[in-house]
């Protein structure tokens, strides 16, 4: 079971074993996870479990695809490393992931 910190505008670190198949959404608003709205719960449709990548698991995580890249353009604070959690599945390489959350998801 993947061990994924999540990391709040504060500093705040909480770390979550987190099911393989799951999206880092559903990791975070099963373990209430500040931070994380998932007002659409998980259909790509609001922005509000917007997370920032740690550069070192950019590379793991992957890419958005054009659904959530549009999705993201209404998010604010958007940067280079931005995903929607919902979007995230869950592997076993993502052992040890690091995201942190935004300030605010409005």
């Amino acid at each position: 079971m993947p061990h994924i910190t999540f990391i709040d505008f504060e500093g705040t670190q909480r770390t979550v074993d987190a099911n393989v198949g799951d999206t880092l959404m559903e990791a975070a608003t099963s373990n209430d996870i500040p931070g994380i709205d998932a007002d659409c719960g998980g259909a790509c449709a609001c922005a509000t479990c917007h997370v920032y990548i740690d550069s070192n698991w950019q590379d793991e995580v992957g890419a958005a695809e054009d659904l959530e890249t549009e999705m993201l353009e209404v998010a604010e604070e958007v940067k280079s490393n931005s995903r929607l959690s919902c979007q995230v599945v869950v592997t076993d390489s993502m052992d040890g992931l690091v995201v942190t959350t935004p300030e605010s998801q409005y």
